[in-house]
């Protein structure tokens, strides 16, 4: 029985930040590390039903790794969410407040999280989708886009809106983690 196109999101929703670019998909080789590499150890037949033994055969033994950048940031999916992984994080998280729709929140993004991913786990970066989270975006009182929030040990210690250039961004980074 088929799942329904909200079910098959559902599944997918973790998924859905990581781009397709950022895999890597070598069908020979077997798993370096369990913490950077997922196997996945059999296909779905749900997914896999409908295509040929073969092609099942070769879903079912793909890998892929992930990144520094995927390992610090993260897409925040409801509020226990935030409240699990941002507020009652040891290491000061960055949170982008951003929307779909919004030209410059597709500049920043990228940018920002590249700047997270140098500072090599010291800090963490949460994206909070505005249209999908109202209710965070209103009680950090968000009334543009992008905005981004430094949070230490659950308060609010900087906040920036708009863009910023990589410079201005490591500042700001600089200024959270501290010396």
């Amino acid at each position: 029985m088929p799942l329904t196109n909200m079910a098959q999101k559902l599944l997918l929703r973790p998924f859905r930040s990581i781009p397709f670019k950022h895999l890597s998909v070598p069908l020979q080789s077997p798993p370096s590390s369990l913490l950077s590499r997922v196997t996945a150890v059999s296909c779905c037949p749900i997914f896999c039903g409908s295509l040929p033994a073969t092609a099942a055969r070769a879903t079912a033994t793909r890998t892929f790794s992930t990144s520094q950048v995927f390992r610090d940031t993260f897409n925040v999916q409801d509020g226990d969410d935030f409240q699990d992984r941002v507020l009652k994080s040891q290491k000061p998280v960055v949170v982008d407040f951003h929307a779909q729709w919004c030209g410059p929140c597709k500049i920043l993004g990228p940018r920002l999280e590249k700047m997270v991913a140098k500072q090599k786990g010291k800090v963490l970066m949460a994206k909070v989708d505005i249209d999908d989270h109202t209710d965070l975006a209103l009680e950090y009182e968000v009334s543009a886009v992008p905005t981004v929030l430094a949070l230490k040990n659950g308060n609010v210690v900087d906040k920036f809106v708009g863009i910023k250039d990589e410079d201005q961004l490591e500042a700001f980074l600089k200024k959270l983690i501290g010396p």
